[in-house]
């Protein structure tokens, strides 16, 4: 049986208010108008009936007011806004009917007002017991007894934990901080404890918020966060500016806290919503995403086949995602590691069934043989290079796989290029081939170098894209780190001091296709990575 969720309770405390307010205005208050016992039962009676019964069909008994919000409160005022509205005019039309002594407006109002303000009081206090009531301490404990009496609730849960909690300072004390604040505090079983917010307006410092003290962003802040035993620091600005970002980040970091964001997932899916998370390591560059494509180069790759070697790595798969939005005729995916290659291919059918034509072919860059089968069945238009081996170390030990496998892996596919009237070649490369000193550079550069020799002799036009270090691709330094950290460190560095140029996946997948669709022949392209990132500040 569905109840119906009436809170008699706190009806029963609205009434004891109203009889207060009528015994208070009706019967003691002295004024010119004397008032008979029968009439004071009379307009007691009307405003009884007027209130409760607004405030019944306004459904204000069936709200949670331990949770309630403005809108809760706001309800309640327009409710009895309405109730005296009833009130007033059964007064002024009553005497018309039946003899009876009228109450002036004043003293109408008067009772309004008072009640609205007893029953505001009420539920305020009742929320407020709730939300303080959770501190181990004499107050809380007085709270606590507060509910116990008057509302027969219990506190199952004390906050007796607040000093295992991380003890955290808000950056920002605005809306989205104030907004974090008061669910962390709100919550007991929260993992955070904030103690105080850090802002550059003035007018808010030395104020406070949710009693949490709003500091002032200025030299002596590391010194107010130590007095408030801080251990770490939460951005909850979402505009922030980027330079700022970095000057915040830096400073608290290098001060020994570590830095959190409060904000959505850096990869936003549906229904996703704000929360206390780690920095992404996209959010590390410290710059917006780089957006490259545009419709001229959605436009080049519409109705083309394209062919994607290494397609399950993580550059080619980021390719093939790109691509699967421009309307391709088709696209073949070619990788030598079935694994990644599954992975991809099932993503794309699942984000576009049978909208996307998509081809899969398990075959190494090596095997002339193989990639002569998969150019002469699909005849591809423009064939993108992302196969590679690119792990500087491993390739140190074994130089003789990565020359075949980079270099003569490149040979081959731009001579079958030029054997089956391809359109357009364009090669993933990397910076490590700028002056190379390892043998995986060193391999790169020759690819270079025969790309560059392609285009003075061949039909199709060639290119060459340089990345520099990708954030989250394979062989990067970002799922190292992770790996560490999950088997409890430690991090390794060759030097703290060591900073590098960083782009994301899409950005370095984006330049590909961009620069392919605008390359004339030979040309070799490089994306502005914007300010270095210290390797130190990733781990």
């Amino acid at each position: 049986m569905k109840k119906c969720g009436f809170r008699w309770q706190l009806a029963l405390y609205d009434l004891l208010v109203l009889l207060a307010v009528d015994l208070l205005l009706l019967v003691f208050y002295r004024s010119n108008e004397e008032l008979s016992l029968g009439a004071c039962l009379m307009h007691g009676s009307i405003s009884f009936v007027c209130i409760f019964a607004a405030r019944i069909l306004g459904s204000i008994y069936q709200q949670i007011w331990r949770y309630g919000g403005i809108q809760c409160y706001i309800r309640l005022l327009l409710v009895d806004a309405v109730a005296f509205a009833a009130t007033l005019a059964i007064e002024l039309t009553l005497p018309l009917f039946i003899p009876i002594e009228k109450v002036t407006f004043s003293r109408l109002l008067s009772i309004a007002s008072m009640n609205l303000l007893g029953a505001l009081a009420i539920r305020m206090i009742y929320r407020y017991c709730f939300k303080c009531g959770t501190a181990d301490t004499a107050y809380g404990k007085f709270l606590r007894l507060l509910l116990r009496l008057f509302a027969g609730d219990e506190l199952i849960h004390p906050n007796r934990e607040a000093e295992h909690k991380i003890k955290i300072a808000i950056i920002g004390a605005g809306r989205v901080g104030v907004t974090l604040a008061e669910e962390l505090l709100s919550n007991p079983a929260s993992s955070f404890l904030p103690r105080c917010f850090i802002d550059v307006s003035q007018e808010k410092a030395g104020r406070e918020i949710h009693g949490l003290p709003v500091l002032l962003e200025d030299d002596t802040t590391l010194e107010a966060l130590r007095s408030h035993e801080v251990q770490e620091v939460v951005f909850a600005i979402p505009n922030l500016s980027d330079e700022k970002k970095r000057e915040l980040y830096a400073a608290y970091s290098d001060a020994g806290y570590k830095i959190k964001v409060y904000d959505y997932p850096i990869m936003q899916t549906a229904g996703g919503k704000r929360s206390v998370r780690d920095f992404d390591v996209e959010e590390l560059l410290f710059r917006k995403p780089i957006a490259i494509a545009d419709e001229k180069t959605g436009a080049f790759y519409r109705d083309k086949v394209i062919l994607i070697t290494g397609g399950g790595g993580s550059i080619g798969s980021e390719l093939c995602r790109q691509l699967a939005k421009m309307e391709p005729k088709r696209i073949i995916i070619l990788d030598i590691y079935e694994n990644g290659a599954y992975d991809i291919q099932q993503e794309l059918k699942i984000a576009y069934g049978g909208k996307l034509d998509l081809q899969l072919e398990i075959c190494s860059v090596t095997h002339r043989k193989s990639l002569e089968r998969v150019f002469s069945a699909y005849h591809p238009q423009i064939v993108i290079h992302a196969a590679a081996h690119k792990h500087v170390p491993l390739m140190e030990k074994n130089c003789i796989e990565a020359v075949y496998n980079n270099v003569f892996g490149t040979k081959n596919l731009v001579e079958l290029c030029e054997e089956h009237a391809v359109e357009r070649f364009m090669m993933v490369s990397t910076d490590k081939a700028v002056n190379p000193t390892n043998v995986m550079g060193a391999t790169k550069r020759m690819c270079e170098m025969i790309v560059g020799s392609a285009s003075t002799w061949g039909t199709a036009c060639y290119s060459a894209t340089r990345f520099g270090n990708v954030l989250g691709s394979a062989g990067s330094v970002i799922p190292l780190f992770k790996r560490q950290i999950a088997s409890g460190g430690p991090i390794t560095l060759t030097d703290r001091r060591i900073i590098r140029y960083f782009m994301t996946i899409p950005e370095a997948s984006q330049l590909v296709l961009e620069s392919g669709a605008m390359a004339k022949n030979g040309e070799l392209f490089v994306l502005d990575m914007g300010q270095p990132v210290k390797i130190l500040d990733l781990a």
